[in-house]
């Protein structure tokens, strides 16, 4: 049987038992990731755009878990935080970058998908500042890897510091980039830290469209800037849980399902990481992008813990 053959049967087998009921996201992460690495990934394009699907679909199903007032509420109490956070980035970015020497739209590109949400600010904001494929490659790369790190890392920390649900609910959405990882590292914590984090994170990446219709603005750039729709969906699903609580067994299995359905898409996730992220990144960018990470990260941790929420 010929090699390719047999990696394509593999991978199967890991999706297979990434579905199983035992296992974690953490698990399914690592495995994508040690997959890629190892055997590398002979279905790149579609397990990248399975990966985008299966994680909207299972944010839109965990909103069929949370009532639409609590989500507000949680949305509200992280607001100040999130502008204040996200302009302190971005700053903060631009100035690393000039330190790092990072190239301007690489390093814009690197601080916009740290301060509101990864990947889809990275995508949004590119056309923006006219980003070159390689200049938007480099950036993506960076989050990426720093995302896969955070979701195995912020529990760790979480649990070494005694942190409450709630705090690391909140310090997740606010500090970890995409919402694949947010969803990821706060499941792994908590079902509190779950509903918590996911709310926070989506609140932040609500301000995708501002902040690049501020740069769009600026730079007289004349492209087309929406919300993403999974963030309506999420909210919808809240809304329905609301109005129909006489069907609350079947919205709690539902998000129940898309808990469970997260683990496969973050199998797909840890399956693009591979040689040629790390080899495309460079030594500038990674410094800038964990530099500006571990200085957002242990800023909005202190901030919760200073005024008594840890």
């Amino acid at each position: 049987m010929k090699r390719a053959a047999v990696v394509k049967m593999a991978l199967v087998v890991c999706l297979v038992a990434v579905a199983a009921p035992w296992g974690g996201t953490g698990f399914a992460l690592a495995l994508g990731i040690a997959f890629a690495l190892m055997l590398g990934n002979p279905w790149l394009q579609l397990t990248s755009r399975l990966s985008r699907i299966t994680l909207q679909l299972s944010v839109v199903g965990l909103g069929f878990g949370l009532e639409i007032g609590a989500v507000m509420q949680t949305g509200k109490q992280s607001l100040l935080y999130t502008v204040f956070g996200i302009a302190g980035t971005l700053i903060t970015g631009y100035l690393l970058g000039k330190v790092f020497g990072t190239d301007s739209n690489t390093s814009m590109l690197i601080s916009a998908g740290t301060a509101i949400c990864g990947g889809s600010a990275i995508a949004a904001m590119a056309p923006v500042l006219k980003a070159r494929d390689d200049e938007t490659a480099v950036a993506l790369g960076t989050v990426f890897t720093l995302n896969a790190v955070a979701l195995l890392l912020f529990p760790l920390v979480g649990h070494l510091l005694g942190l409450r649900q709630d705090t690391f609910g909140t310090w997740a959405g606010l500090a970890i980039h995409d919402t694949s990882s947010v969803v990821g590292a706060a499941s792994a914590y908590g079902a509190e830290a779950l509903k918590i984090g996911t709310t926070v994170k989506l609140t932040r990446a609500m301000w995708i469209t501002p902040v690049v219709l501020g740069f769009a603005l600026q730079r007289g750039a004349r492209e087309r800037i929406s919300i993403p729709l999974f963030i309506i969906g999420f909210l919808l699903a809240a809304t329905i849980r609301t109005a129909l609580p006489a069907y609350g067994a079947l919205w709690d299995h539902v998000a129940a399902l898309a808990k469970h359905s997260l683990r496969i898409s973050l199998f797909f996730v840890g399956l693009g990481l591979s040689r040629e992220v790390f080899r495309r990144v460079g030594l500038r960018p990674m410094l800038q992008g964990v530099t500006l990470w571990l200085a957002v990260s242990g800023v909005t941790l202190a901030a919760l813990m200073a005024i008594g929420i840890a």
